[in-house]
Order: C-alpha cells, then sequence, then structure tokens
C-alpha cells in the first residue's frame, strides 16, 4: 500500500515486512563462519539473522486510530496504545534502522523489519508532535 497525503488517521494500515535486515545480517555473519578465530562470532551473527528473517515472513505491524499493533501470523500479540507514548525516534535510518519509542511505562527499540518511509509517514501522520528531532549541526 502507498502512502498517500489524503490519508488520515482514522484508517486502519497493515505494514508487510521487508527481508532487508535479516538477509543483510546473515550474509555479513556467514563469512565470519569461514574464519578460525571469528567462528563464535560469525554463528552468533548468522542465527541471529536466521531469528530476524524468521521474524520478517511472521510478523506485520498495524496502525489503527489509538494504537500500533504488532502481529505474529495474523494474530495480535502486542499492543502499544499512541495515548501512552512519550516520544519516537528512528535511529541508522540509512540502514534498515531501529524504532525507538517511549510509552510512560517503558521505553522499547524494534529492528526496523517493514518499509521505513511507510513506517515514519505513518508515525508522523499519528504521533508526529512526539518525535525526537535530530539536531542540526551549526557549522
Amino acid at each position: 500500500m502507498n502512502f498517500s497525503p489524503s490519508m488520515d488517521k482514522s484508517e486502519e494500515i497493515v505494514l508487510a515486512p521487508m527481508h532487508r535486515l535479516p538477509i543483510l545480517i546473515t550474509l555479513i555473519g556467514v563469512p565470519l563462519l569461514f574464519t578460525p578465530f571469528s567462528n563464535l562470532i560469525g554463528i552468533a551473527i548468522s542465527i541471529f539473522g536466521l531469528f530476524l528473517l524468521i521474524q520478517s515472513f511472521t510478523l506485520k505491524v498495524k496502525f489503527t486510530s489509538e494504537d500500533f499493533i504488532v502481529l505474529q501470523l495474523g494474530k495480535e500479540i502486542r499492543r502499544f496504545p499512541f495515548k501512552a507514548w512519550l516520544s519516537w525516534r528512528i535511529l541508522l535510518p540509512q540502514l534498515p534502522g531501529i524504532l525507538y519509542f517511549r510509552e510512560t511505562a517503558s521505553p522499547h527499540l524494534l529492528p526496523i523489519l517493514f518499509d521505513i518511509d511507510m513506517l515514519k509517514s505513518q508515525l508522523e501522520l499519528r504521533v508526529g508532535s512526539l518525535q525526537i528531532k535530530t539536531p542540526k549541526n551549526k557549522n
């Protein structure tokens, strides 16, 4: 689904995952398996990449007017009401990235397994005023 400026907060949007991050992590780990000094590091990175790859096939996120919902195999596993959010930010956006958001109860870090532009657009639409802005250099 493409984001259009005419979308409003009342529309429910489901983001399907992308497989770029898990494949990248796995591809970084595989060559390390064949080096004698980093076998364990290669195994750990490869297993983490495969774990994320499995997650990328089973997870989706859903935006409603009031909640950010994580779905696994179509079943809701976690709901984050926007009214409990204090702030959010996308870390390392040049890479596949990590979504940081803080609720009143706790902070959360989620690897971005979704289209980063669509995710950011939906977050800006629904909780844009809570975004932590990157400071500008004063050079």
